[in-house]
């Protein structure tokens, strides 16, 4: 039986599937409406549609390093109780590896990467048929060079570090440096590296706030401008400490900051080394998890 493209139209509108796995049904059942719904089912990829638009806010972010590449990915799930299962960790360890070897440029080029003869998409949808939950890659970065990676409580969050100069990545006090470094930046989480990397736009607008804040503190309001300069000049230059990297209060040492710590540990190996990027990310932030209100749902079934 033939079938046109309004029949693969109407099944995507039927199933939620897309458009080549509609059009593949309808060509392996010959065209038979009913008999495609069936087979996409049977390949799990009707629900898994439905089931995209479900928040995935849980999940875990992988971070990892091999051969001078670094890469941290985050991988969401709907529900901790999946995140924390086996298959799930090893499918983003798997993705991961697959973005170090093969560097995609965005997330939908990852999707299309291919190991075994197989695609990360056929991967994501393989997990999907054994544990009936929405999965996304929601981001990833990839740094080359000299980086370290560190994984705080389990994947709650990720960090990659890396350093610019001659230095043997290999070299245990290197690491133990980048690692300690990583770990200040998930817990003080930096906004910056460093000052020139705060946009001069963050800083006037902190700085309008500075000024109108003390314009309504009655201490403040008859002070010289001159004075209130100053006055800005030093929450600004406290703003720096608190959001650049380099600049943060070191927590393993608070009489010194990373970027001294860095700079010391760098003497000590003989070698230039210097912080040039770094990458923080946390499972699901950003995402707006649902609340769901299960005594209402329950009453709204028995009306």
């Amino acid at each position: 039986m033939a079938f046109t493209a309004k029949d693969v139209q109407a099944l995507r509108e039927k199933t939620g599937c897309g458009m080549m796995d509609c059009k593949k049904a309808l060509t392996e059942t010959n065209g038979d409406m009913d008999a495609a719904v069936d087979f996409l089912r049977e390949k799990g990829l009707a629900s898994q549609a439905k089931k995209a638009s479900r928040v995935a806010a849980e999940g875990t972010v992988c971070a990892v390093c091999e051969n001078g590449v670094g890469v941290v990915v985050e991988l969401n799930a709907e529900t901790d109780f999946v995140a924390n299962g086996d298959d799930f960790k090893a499918l983003a360890l798997k993705v991961a590896k697959i973005i170090i070897a093969q560097n995609p440029a965005d997330v939908d080029a990852l999707l299309k990467c291919t190991e075994n003869g197989q695609t990360v998409e056929e991967m994501v949808q393989e997990l999907f048929l054994k544990i009936r939950e929405n999965i996304k890659i929601r981001r990833f970065v990839r740094y080359e060079g000299n980086v370290v990676n560190y994984v705080h409580a389990g994947g709650k969050i990720g960090v990659l570090v890396k350093f610019d100069g001659e230095v043997d990545a290999n070299n245990a006090d290197f690491i133990t440096m980048g690692k300690n470094v990583a770990m200040q930046i998930a817990a003080m989480n930096p906004a910056y590296l460093d000052r020139d990397s705060v946009p001069a736009e963050v800083i006037e607008k902190e700085k309008e706030i500075l000024i109108a804040q003390m314009k309504e503190d009655p201490k403040m309001a008859n002070k010289p401008d001159a004075v209130l300069g100053k006055i800005v000049e030093g929450k600004i230059a406290k703003y720096y400490k608190e959001n650049c990297l380099v600049e943060q209060q070191f927590v393993m040492n608070g009489d010194i900051t990373v970027g001294k710590y860095v700079a010391d540990t760098a003497k000590e190996l003989g070698a230039d080394i210097k912080l040039s990027a770094f990458v923080r990310m946390e499972k699901g932030e950003g995402i707006e998890k649902r609340v769901d209100d299960f005594a209402a749902e329950v009453a709204s079934m028995v009306k």
